[in-house]
């Protein structure tokens, strides 16, 4: 059970250090000259590595070993950043992803690295350059490292840091002798310190000591502002630790530690300090202290199983239903004690509601900060120039529908990039800039969470999709003359339709936009489609916020109750009947300025009508989706409440303008409206 405890920390950590590899190295891509970027991405590399290697992982241990010596030479200035390496870099991070999806699958994330491992190794040694080695093959130096204890590099960060005040510690830790796992105490520690500043030296080297291959001591050079108490005392506390001697640096005591080529070494730092005070250096040692900064934030999250936010979920839900019960009771026995402990049960369980509702809200960002890595890939792959432009990554959609909205989302936006973005020359040819871009929004409307995916493009051919679905029997040729341009923007998601010349990896291998579609109303949700030839596309994804409890406006159809989201709703009001028109035989009536529709929900949905239904004022509730209204026509409004949303199971589905139901205080049952059909 442990093990599966730890195991799910892995994978989830690991995720998050692939994602933001993948980001940084995005970002170092467009500013190759920013080390402080190469260092995060081989912080990112070198926890991976000691993660991995504690689980066991070996062949993810051996490949991100390999990415750290690379980077390891770019944040100490001895190779610079070209394309191999980059693109070795992300084929490396690729390896990983898939070697830890493997792990999630149940496998042993084994995987034949030995190719771009062979790659790694030329750039450290420099052959990639065929002979014009220059300056990368430098690492030589490295090699001396455990004989001159801080190369020249690292030991003008230590003097720059003893000089501007921030401590710099030594630190030799001790291992029981009767410990099992060395190389994991070791990890702990390099975890704390780590957590709260900056190693710059161990000795043995780290990859020895994930090794095992240290006797009961290991020591390391060490920069951060953290008290030197503290420090001991959080070292102390790591399992199976004998002995922990801290001593904080100063110059004397630097020289004292370190042997005779360092002592010389140093001597030639000093002085070249004196005539020209090195930069780079400078900047490396500002940076400890904003790690320990940043450092109790890591300790502010923790990671709960989706299975017990939704226990949790049901729990609430189940209480809510008792204190709508509740309150109707007080309200009958009017007793003014009891009247005031379910008044402040009613407050305590909405504040508990909206944290419970926030538990489970994830930004959709958790999905979108894959693509700009997806798109560079596929641009690279079809000579295409391309700019994603991601607006409201922060919108909130339930985790559920996150989980499940990324693969959807990949295949459309391949489309958009592979179908959609005509090739650079078209585009100068057609007087477009030679960048094609591609807008990714999300934004919230009602109850529901919008994504749109638009693209500059070349648009979709209606008579080449017309032409398509006729020739694959999907329409005769009398319904396509009929068909309105939206009519046939739909066909695209037809089953196996596809209007591509030859069949391309990258957007689908042929399949079509069905799977799309299908997986999208698997969730609740709509999918379409809007365009201008010779313009671009714009694809649209509506999905349910699925959220289990929402505010609803309890309304009474004849004799029947009913729940419109409050979300949807614009306004409530009566008019007298004689307001009504009649335009193209369809009800309307003016409102605000403008006409809108009138539904009469007693009508569409069957209800049976009571006796003495007056015919005095009409009672109606404004709804909106996106710019478009309407007015329902309701018998009777019974008030505002926060309603538990249920499913209607298996049997029930598809149903027309319901999604879902509620059990009121009186134990009856509401259906819920889903106002968003109501409205084409």
């Amino acid at each position: 059970m442990e093990m599966n405890q730890y195991l799910s920390m892995f994978i989830d950590e690991s995720r998050d250090h692939l994602q933001a590899i993948n980001e940084h190295m995005l970002s170092l891509e467009s500013n190759p000259e920013d080390i402080s970027i190469v260092q995060n991405i081989f912080r990112s590399a070198h926890t991976l590595k000691g993660m991995s290697a504690t689980m066991g992982f070996e062949d993810i241990a051996s490949l991100t070993h390999e990415m750290e010596n690379v980077l390891d030479l770019v944040r100490n200035h001895k190779l610079k950043m070209d394309s191999f390496i980059f693109d070795c870099l992300f084929k490396s991070t690729d390896s990983l992803e898939t070697m830890v999806e493997d792990i999630i699958q149940g496998g042993t994330g084994k995987a034949d690295v030995s190719d771009i491992v062979a790659a790694l190794k030329s750039i450290v040694s420099g052959d990639y350059l065929k002979g014009a080695a220059g300056g990368s093959a430098k690492p030589a130096d490295g090699q001396d490292e455990t004989k001159a204890e801080l190369d020249e590099f690292q030991l003008s960060i230590v003097q720059q840091s003893i000089e501007a005040g921030i401590p710099v510690f030594w630190i030799e830790v001790t291992v029981r002798q009767d410990c099992v796992l060395k190389a994991a105490r070791a990890y702990m520690v390099f975890n704390v310190l780590e957590q709260n500043g900056e190693v710059i030296k161990a000795s043995p080297s780290v990859e020895d000591i994930e090794q095992e291959k240290f006797g009961e001591s290991f020591a390391v050079y060490y920069i951060s502002q953290i008290d030197h108490d503290q420090l001991h005392k959080q070292i102390s506390s790591v399992s199976e630790i004998d002995k922990v001697e801290l001593v904080v640096l100063n110059q004397e005591k630097l020289a004292e530690r370190m042997l005779p080529a360092a002592r010389a070494a140093q001597k030639e730092v000093a002085a070249s300090a004196a005539v020209v005070t090195p930069e780079p250096p400078k900047a490396e040692v500002k940076k400890p202290p904003a790690a320990q900064a940043g450092a109790p934030v890591a300790n502010r999250t923790i990671r709960v199983d989706i299975e017990r936010l939704d226990f949790l979920m049901n729990l609430f839900s189940e209480l809510l239903i008792d204190r709508v019960r509740l309150e109707q009771l007080a309200s009958e026995i009017r007793k003014n004690e009891l009247t005031e402990t379910v008044e402040h049960m009613a407050r305590v369980s909405s504040d508990l509601q909206n944290i419970v509702l926030k538990l489970r809200m994830v930004p959709v960002d958790t999905v979108f900060n894959r693509f700009p890595r997806m798109i560079r890939d596929v641009a690279k792959t079809l000579d295409k120039k391309v700019d994603l432009i991601i607006t409201g990554a922060e919108t909130e959609l339930d985790r559920t529908v996150v989980d499940e909205i990324g693969d959807p989302l990949v295949h459309l936006l391949r489309n958009a990039v592979d179908h959609g973005l005509e090739p650079t020359s078209e585009r100068i040819a057609l007087g477009k800039p030679e960048m094609g871009t591609i807008h990714l929004r999300a934004y919230h409307s009602g109850n529901h969470v919008f994504i749109e995916i638009e693209d500059n493009g070349r648009g979709i051919n209606r008579d080449k999709v017309l032409g398509k679905a006729i020739q694959n029997g999907v329409v005769t040729q009398e319904q396509a003359a009929r068909m309105t341009d939206k009519e046939v923007y739909m066909l695209l998601f037809a089953s196996g339709f596809s209007t591509a010349d030859k069949i391309s990896d990258i957007s689908g291998r042929g399949v079509g936009l069905d799977v799309v579609k299908t997986k999208i109303e698997s969730l609740g949700g709509e999918v379409h489609v809007d365009s201008e030839f010779g313009k671009g596309s714009k694809w649209s994804v509506q999905l349910p916020l699925t959220l289990s409890i929402i505010s609803a406006m309890l309304i009474r159809l004849h004799g029947e109750k009913y729940a419109i989201p409050l979300s949807s709703i614009v306004e409530t009001a009566a008019i007298r009947p004689e307001q009504v028109r009649i335009v193209h035989g369809n009800q309307m009536v003016d409102y605000r300025n403008s006409v809108i529709p009138l539904i009469p929900l007693a009508k569409l949905f069957d209800v049976p009508q009571g006796e003495d239904e007056s015919e005095a004022d009409i009672q109606i509730v404004v709804i909106r989706k996106g710019e478009k209204m309407a007015a329902l026509v309701v018998n009777e409004f019974i008030g505002q409440q926060e309603i538990v949303l249920k499913t209607l199971g298996k049997y029930l589905t598809n149903l027309f303008a319901v999604s879902g139901a509620t059990i009121l205080g009186d134990g009856q049952v509401a259906l819920i409206i889903d106002t968003n059909a109501l409205i084409k």
